[in-house]
């Protein structure tokens, strides 16, 4: 019989399962992330685990797409404490904050080793197509803080930011002693074709 748990035991244990997900995820990667290694580290039986989640990979989305809203929300929190429409330094600035966080997280790691890319795959399609939607709607939230934009402008400049957060993988071949002002400068021209 299984054990039956308080809603405050549910809710412990599913944000420590969700915790220790990202730091294995940081560590070890998706593929080498362990059910045996997150229920070591909850202190949980196996069998536990399985009333959370069906599996380790839906854990596993869980936490990406929390993250992934987590900063989403941030940027947006920011852009929405402006006064008005920002200059381009002040939306530069805002944007390198944003790839930062990502710099920061278990995101590059995983897109490195094609984990991420592979991940995605094996999620069900439905899921796949939710996280696409959340993310234009994002965008879309985004550019509707800059008056007179057009559907097809933003489709560009979105692509282009995308384009600027694949520089992740490219890191060591762009050279970490200047990543950082390389990537300035790319944010700041996605920005002044923004802003213009």
């Amino acid at each position: 019989m299984p054990k039956t748990f308080s809603e405050s035991e549910r809710v412990y244990i599913r944000e420590r399962l969700k915790a220790e997900a990202g730091k294995c995820l940081a560590t070890y990667g998706i593929r080498k992330t362990t059910i045996d290694e997150l229920v070591r580290r909850v202190g949980i039986p196996k069998g536990t685990f399985y009333l959370f989640y069906e599996s380790k990979e839906q854990l596993l989305f869980e936490v990406i797409m929390e993250f992934d809203q987590k900063v989403q929300a941030q940027l947006m929190q920011e852009l929405s404490a402006l006064p008005g429409v920002p200059d381009v330094e002040t939306f530069t600035d805002m944007i390198l904050r944003f790839y930062r966080r990502l710099d920061e997280s278990f995101l590059p790691r995983l897109m490195q080793d094609g984990e991420l890319e592979f991940f995605m795959r094996t999620v069900p399609p439905e899921l796949s197509r939710q996280h696409a939607e959340r993310d234009k709607e994002a965008m879309r939230q985004m550019f509707s803080a800059f008056p007179g934009m057009q559907s097809e402008r933003a489709a560009v400049l979105s692509a282009a930011f995308r384009g600027v957060f694949l520089t992740l993988l490219f890191k060591d071949e762009i050279g970490a002693e200047i990543y950082e002002d390389a990537l300035r400068v790319l944010i700041r021209g996605v920005a002044m074709q923004l802003l213009e």
